[in-house]
């Protein structure tokens, strides 16, 4: 949207500003103002006001008042009662919970959390302002016996009562002692005080106005009553909707309906940089949707526009908490491989060695990982590394961490946090956070809470412990302090009284204008009301009010939203809604910025469209041509010339993962080699008892799979089912053997030379028959599987390889599955089929060192199990 210009957003607000310096000059003569008091919002309207009792005063120097937010203001008086901490407060409420036993399934410390809010705010709510501890513990008396008399509901009692009990400690907690402070504050009361506001005050701070205006003059300036434009819009009203005086708003606010996330974060970083290029310098971005925000910053970010945010991120949503939880999971997993490796890889472990040292480590456990198929266990992977002196240390010192932090002991708070700080230390990772602004914080806030808790008696096990760090890192909040940017991200409240050249409104959807109150989990609005606390319609009209109060100091506002999310229609704010339609009503003018789309498709218009993929047919040098292929690679080559080339040319080959269970593979492998010990025991099972035969299969069988039967009780099904198939594989031998054919040997490896390349590979077993030779593979696949293999000559190479390799006149695939065992022979000549394997070999790979393409020409059938179907991007070309 265009910006009227700086003089009217000046005007908007000096009217509101003189108004307010007129009235303390009528108490206090210029210059000397020091006898008064000003309560401000928020510092940022400190300069506006003194800037107003400057023009107001024209004297060429003053003196002026006392400028202060009332919590600040309050800080300053001393009291002698102690303080809480408030993670001393949520130690001592968990262990009472736990000790009742009143909600055995629940999770504690999000209950004591929410509890102590609402302790807090029935400490705001007292009908008086107790000055001291003993007139504290009096007034929650008095109205707990108030209150005894009234019908509570079960979960209001609950909560009033555990306030109750919780309040017979001398020591003061933080609304405690805020609200002391405000009562000695009030009881001191002996200069004019003036108080800046656009919504309701908490009661505490209302009755903090009330007793200091018993002693002093007072006088409160309400934005909700200086503009008569401003104060009844949006408020529940008889009669005709004209009668509310709607202010003409064109060109002071504006509304951008977006049809995506994505456009509506690009609308709002053009907005940004068009007022920028057009000289604003104080740009506010009330950010209702974080997640648009975050697309937004990031946007920005990529135009070299940096962002100030006053609203800060809480710790559990930064990189730097990440490498905690990493650590922490790690250690209560028995160090699951996978959550090994995020550890690993995380930048902030182990600080104190060079980068490449890291990567180094981290390679070759992956290596390991995958080459003996262990899933977890910390001293396995330290026993595995035994030779590996880059790997084997950072092993050593996690080992040497883990046991700072036994998972199978309880502890206190405090002994737990001292054990992760001994432990970050061990790691180096507390390096690693210091490096970083919000580490650093972190590492301050971690040793802020292990003091607080040093004296809490309360023993935790570790899965509690993590739990409260956890809602600690969620609670924390930590704000970057070293960017200092004309554009700033803030929420509503931090707003009121506040002028900018110009304000976005981000996100202004229905589900997050008004943004609920966090009412919690546990306790609702109908426990809240029964407590008579505030609840989310008190949080929604104060909402309103400061909207309201945004819009009168301000004349250059855009509001965004998404009108259509996902296909479904998205509201607008009610509250702006009803602006929006008002002043359409009165003016015929909706408000609708028209500006925007046109950037954002001039924008699109500059962009650079990349060329559309096409079929990749890559060719390379001679010399990078394989000079030997195995069978599975010649495989691939016929599937797809490109998956050849990425596997075999490029070695893309995928890392095999680490295997957590028995897979059909496995099984399949086990097989071959039990047949291969059993025929080496008995090369014949003609003329043998058939019984014998059958419970040697199975001894035999039974040590094959004795180290997947310690490991994984699924390998008993595994078995189970080789079981069926015993009788039937010895009847099929029986039958073979009855045909002539004698087994000869088994797993035999082999290695051609051809024309121009070599072919190797591994067959399961040869049988003879006088002068004739049978290459034989075991399949654990049906036998209709293995017909539809051999239905097209050529397209499966394998047993056509096999008989080339061994100069057999026969081949087939054994079928062993579902308790049937079945020859599969292909239907044209083997020795034919064999030589025109072998002379195609021969011919496609001198093409290929003649510069021929490998095209990705796979079919679907081929492309569904290629982990390669990535790198050629067939899904975008074909």
């Amino acid at each position: 949207m265009e910006k009227p210009g700086n003089s009217g957003a000046q005007t908007a607000a000096a009217v509101f500003f003189d108004h307010v310096a007129r009235r303390i000059l009528t108490r206090h003569a210029a210059p000397d103002l020091r006898g008064s008091v000003v309560l401000l919002p928020n510092y940022h309207v400190a300069q506006p006001m003194a800037r107003a009792l400057m023009r107001a005063a024209q004297v060429p120097a003053l003196l002026l008042p006392q400028m202060v937010t009332l919590n600040e203001w309050a800080q300053g008086v001393a009291l002698d009662a102690p303080l809480t901490a408030d993670s001393q407060r949520h130690a001592l409420l968990y262990q009472h919970l736990r000790k009742q036993q009143w909600f055995e399934q629940a999770d504690l410390w999000g209950m004591t959390r929410e509890l102590l809010k609402l302790f807090d705010e029935l400490t705001y709510a007292l009908d008086e302002l107790p000055a001291d501890a003993e007139a504290f513990a009096g007034a929650v008396q008095q109205a707990y016996q108030a209150r005894q008399n009234s019908t509570l509901q079960l979960e209001a009692r609950l909560v009033f009562e555990l306030w109750h009990a919780m309040q017979s400690d001398a020591e003061l907690d933080a609304a405690r002692a805020y609200q002391q402070r405000l009562a000695q504050l009030a009881q001191q009361a002996g200069k004019p005080l003036f108080v800046l506001r656009s919504s309701d005050w908490d009661a505490l701070e209302q009755r903090f106005l009330d007793e200091y205006a018993r002693r002093a003059p007072l006088e409160v300036f309400d934005m909700r009553e200086m503009d008569a434009q401003w104060a009844g819009l949006l408020r529940e009203q008889d009669g005709d909707l004209r009668a509310q005086h709607m202010p003409p708003l064109a060109g002071r606010l504006q509304f951008f309906g977006a049809i995506s996330l994505e456009q509506e974060a690009r609308a709002a970083a053009m907005q940004v940089r068009l007022w920028l290029n057009a000289g604003e310098r104080d740009i506010a971005v009330v950010a209702q949707d974080r997640v648009a925000a975050r697309r937004m910053r990031a946007l920005l970010e990529r135009a070299e526009v940096l962002v100030a945010d006053e609203t800060g991120w809480t710790f559990a949503t930064l990189s730097v908490s990440t490498v905690l939880d990493r650590w922490l999971s790690a250690l209560q997993s028995d160090f699951y491989h996978h959550d090994l490796l995020d550890l690993l890889k995380s930048p902030f472990i182990f600080a104190d060695l060079a980068a490449a040292e890291r990567k180094a480590a981290v390679y070759q456990l992956e290596q390991l990982l995958r080459k003996h198929g262990v899933v977890a266990g910390l001293e396995k992977f330290v026993a595995l590394a035994e030779h590996e002196a880059v790997l084997r240390q950072p092993l050593v010192r996690l080992r040497q961490a883990a046991a700072l932090l036994d998972p199978d002991k309880r502890k206190s708070l405090a002994e737990w946090l001292d054990a992760l700080h001994q432990s970050l230390q061990l790691l180096s990772i507390d390096i690693g956070l210091q490096q970083d602004e919000a580490g650093a914080q972190l590492l301050q806030a971690l040793a802020a809470w292990r003091q607080e808790l040093a004296h809490d008696a309360g023993r935790y096990r570790f899965a509690e412990w993590r739990r409260w760090l956890a809602q600690q890192l969620d609670t924390q909040t930590y704000q970057d302090t070293g960017i200092d940017s004309t554009v700033r991200f803030t929420h509503l409240a931090a707003t009121r009284w506040r002028t900018f050249d110009a304000v976005l409104l981000l996100g202004c959807d229905a589900d997050h204008l008004p943004g609920m109150a966090d009412g919690g989990r546990w306790f609702n609005d109908a426990v809240r009301s029964s407590l008579n606390l505030p609840t989310r319609s008190n949080h929604a009209v104060r909402q309103r009010d400061d909207l309201l109060a945004l819009l009168a100091m301000n004349d250059c506002v855009l509001v965004t939203w998404q009108k259509d999310r996902n296909g479904e229609q998205g509201l607008l704010s009610p509250y702006l809604a009803m602006l929006r339609d008002l002043h359409q009503l009165v003016y015929g003018d909706d408000l609708g910025e028209t500006q925007l789309p046109v950037y954002l498709a001039a924008e699109d218009a500059r962009s650079v469209d990349m060329a559309l993929a096409m079929q990749p047919a890559p060719d390379v040098a001679a010399e990078r041509v394989p000079a030997s292929v195995s069978i599975s690679a010649y495989n691939s080559l016929v599937a797809c010339p490109y998956q050849f080339y990425a596997r075999h040319i490029l070695k893309l080959n995928e890392l095999d993962e680490v295997q957590e269970s028995i897979e059909k593979r496995d099984y399949g492998e086990r097989v071959h080699e039990i047949l291969q010990r059993f025929h080496q025991r008995y090369p014949q099972v003609g003329g043998q008892v058939v019984a014998d035969m059958e419970a040697a299969l199975r001894r035999i069988s039974e040590e094959v799979f004795a180290d997947l039967l310690q490991q994984d009780f699924e390998a008993r099904a595994w078995l189970a089912r080789w079981f069926r198939s015993v009788s039937a594989y010895l009847d099929w031998q029986a039958q073979n053997e009855a045909q002539g054919w004698r087994y000869a040997e088994a797993e035999s490896a082999f290695d051609w030379q051809l024309e121009g390349v070599r072919l190797r590979g591994r067959i399961d077993r040869l049988d003879v028959r006088e002068h004739e030779k049978m290459v034989l593979d075991y399949k654990t696949l049906s036998d209709q599987v293995l017909r539809n293999k051999l239905r097209e000559p050529g397209e499966d190479v394998q047993l056509a390889c096999y008989a080339y390799a061994h100069e057999a006149a026969d081949a087939a695939f054994i079928s062993i599955e579902n308790g049937k065992v079945k020859r599969v022979e292909p239907a044209v000549d083997v020795p034919q089929l064999a030589q025109l394997n072998a002379e195609r070999l021969v011919q496609v790979m001198g093409r290929l060192r003649d510069g021929a393409g490998m095209p990705a020409n796979g079919i679907d059938a081929v492309c569904g199990y290629c982990e390669m179907r990535g790198v050629c991007r067939k899904g975008e070309w074909s």
